[in-house]
């Protein structure tokens, strides 16, 4: 049914609204059998991609640009993930990887799959010119312990990525009981890029509320009011990216 221009989506100059009646799928070269769903990329003002790889059967996912690292996480299917140093292992759903820059690898699917991939530029900062590389993470969300969040039982937070210097970013998952929310309306330097995995609720960014559901994404710039709070009988839950331990003025 066409709705006559109506849609959820809304761009405004510090955040982005992505709504699946919105998404349009597009090719990326070095890929084989993957279309991508673009959510958030340098030309929207985000210092990082954000995108949906669906995979048909025996896809391959290309390598990114030199110099960019990359993080997936799997949302449906299984993705086989070769490094060339290392062993061959099979990421499920909630399962994730993190991939250095220069790490050659290789990704495909034996059936159809879908994985939420992340790529950033590869942050260099002559103050941690002695600190050690990044190496290459496997894990599973599952197998992660929750943290509540400022002390609050209903809003658990699950860490994928350590903290520390040799890492620029940081990926969780946040999820909310039903009628939980954020004890405050954050303002901060990271910018954002999230993803509705489950439930849904309220996110206001700006000046702007909007309903989000399951499938939604958001990008949220640096300095973006930001506050969300759940709805619904069922829990919400989100996958989140945020730039992370880095000076503003390192190079």
């Amino acid at each position: 049914m066409h709705f006559l221009g109506s849609t959820r989506s809304s761009l405004k100059p510090d955040h982005l609204l992505h709504t699946p009646d919105t998404f349009i799928r597009i090719p990326l070269p070095g890929s084989e059998g993957v279309d991508f769903i673009l959510h958030a990329a340098p030309r929207l003002g985000a210092a990082f991609t954000q995108m949906t790889a669906e995979f048909a059967a025996n896809a391959t996912l290309g390598l990114p640009p030199t110099g960019v690292q990359r993080f997936l996480y799997v949302l449906d299917g299984a993705l086989d993930l070769t490094p060339d140093e290392g062993e061959p292992v099979t990421l499920t759903p909630g399962m994730f990887a993190y991939i250095p820059a220069g790490t050659h690898h290789h990704i495909r699917s034996q059936a159809p799959a879908r994985a939420a991939l992340l790529e950033k530029t590869e942050h260099t900062c002559a103050a941690l010119a002695g600190t050690a590389k990044p190496q290459l993470i496997i894990g599973d969300e599952a197998a992660i312990a929750t943290e509540p969040l400022g002390g609050d039982p209903d809003l658990l937070v699950r860490r994928l990525m350590p903290d520390g210097d040799p890492w620029d970013f940081a990926v969780n998952t946040m999820t909310y009981a039903p009628g939980a929310a954020l004890a405050m309306v954050e303002v901060h330097l990271m910018e954002h890029g999230l993803l509705m995995l489950q439930g849904g609720g309220i996110y206001r960014l700006g000046d702007h509320w909007y309903p989000v559901t399951q499938g939604d994404f958001i990008w949220m710039a640096p300095y973006c009011p930001q506050w969300f709070g759940a709805l619904g009988k069922t829990p919400a839950k989100y996958l989140i990216y945020k730039d992370w331990r880095r000076h503003p003025l390192g190079a």
